[in-house]
């Protein structure tokens, strides 16, 4: 890089791979927190406040504090090695910006399914979604302040997933709890589709 490859002095520059994966679940589950704590760019965030007129439509039960929800999608970017980049896109949590999921979803290798214990059943769209296109994931419990713990084997069984979806309980808060679930949603997905197409 800047001329001192060609020169024998320090290494080649590697050109790095660049995966694209999905970060989804319920209102409120943490999917833009989860993006901004590993992104090493200022992540690109459409938050808009909530208002009463999206009041009959957003429940905010469990999550009564929250005062702003994605509209569009959120985006971060790890280097997870030199030669691997992984470009994150968070999905509307919101039933009415569920049309935008297909054009996230696009060149996608896999996903991450954000999960609320307190609100488990609000990720059961996005299982569904990944399942039904073939889209290799990996369901992350988000352990909230206060928030019961249960073992991976619950969590699986409350859902009926697959036995090859990896379940990791993570914090999304903490960066080095989202790189293992990032780790985990990349060789899961490149295990799964030994023939995928990087972007």
């Amino acid at each position: 890089m800047f001329g001192r490859a060609g020169h024998g002095r320090g290494r080649a520059a590697v050109e790095p791979l660049a995966l694209k994966l999905l970060v989804a679940g319920g209102f409120g589950v943490g999917k833009t927190t989860l993006v901004g704590a590993v992104s090493e760019i200022r992540p690109l965030r459409t938050e808009e406040l909530l208002t009463e007129a999206g009041r009959p439509v957003d429940d905010t039960s469990g999550v009564e504090a929250k005062r702003t929800t994605t509209v569009a999608m959120d985006f971060g970017r790890i280097t997870l090695r030199d030669d691997l980049v992984l470009y994150l896109f968070g999905t509307p949590g919101q039933d009415r910006f569920w049309f935008l999921w297909d054009e996230l979803a696009r060149g996608a290798l896999g996903a991450v399914v954000l999960a609320d214990t307190r609100r488990l059943a609000d990720c059961f769209a996005a299982v569904d979604y990944f399942e039904r296109r073939g889209i290799a994931f990996t369901l992350a419990v988000n352990c909230f302040d206060g928030a019961d713990r249960y073992p991976e084997e619950d969590v699986r069984d409350a859902l009926d997933l697959d036995a090859g979806v990896p379940v990791v309980l993570c914090d999304a808060r903490d960066r080095e709890s989202v790189k293992r679930v990032l780790v985990s949603v990349v060789e899961h997905a490149i295990a799964a589709r030994a023939d995928f197409q990087p972007v």
